[in-house]
């Protein structure tokens, strides 16, 4: 068995108000090329509570889908007790993150993300005003040779 590496990368996004998605795929293919890993894992986490990281194929049909999927499971104008707090009006955006979640781990085989056909990897921002999010990316795999 090859000995194995680790590598740790911060990339960042432009996201406009929530629910907005952003095809990473091409960012995460980049650093797996940059770092020379032929079969491993890659794990990524948006940081913030109103964002979150899935997959999804990444055509305007299905993103839209996915807009309002997430709008009718944690709407925004519904009365949060976050709300009453903090006054803020971005409730049913902590809501959307927690449902989704904020990170995503995925395999690497022969060099690339081991994604299907119509697979990509997707940042997400729910928050009512738009944001830069930072994403953080541990690789750890086998070198190619």
């Amino acid at each position: 068995m090859k000995p194995g590496s680790m590598f740790f990368e911060s990339i960042e996004v432009r996201l406009k108000t929530g629910p907005d998605i952003y095809d990473i795929t091409p960012k995460l293919g980049r650093l797996i090329k940059e770092v020379n890993i032929e079969n491993g894992s890659l794990c990524a986490t948006i940081i913030g509570s109103t964002g979150s990281i899935t997959t999804i194929e990444f055509e305007p049909g299905v993103v839209e889908d996915l807009k309002q999927a997430v709008n009718r499971l944690a709407p925004p104008g519904m009365e949060y007790e976050h709300e009453k707090a903090w006054h803020d009006g971005n409730g049913h955006s902590h809501v959307q993150a927690a449902l989704l979640g904020p990170s995503i781990t995925l395999p690497i085989r022969n060099g690339q993300l081991k994604l299907g056909t119509w697979q990509q990897v997707v940042a997400i921002n729910h928050d009512n005003r738009a944001r830069t999010r930072s994403i953080e990316v541990t690789i750890t795999g086998t070198h190619k040779s």
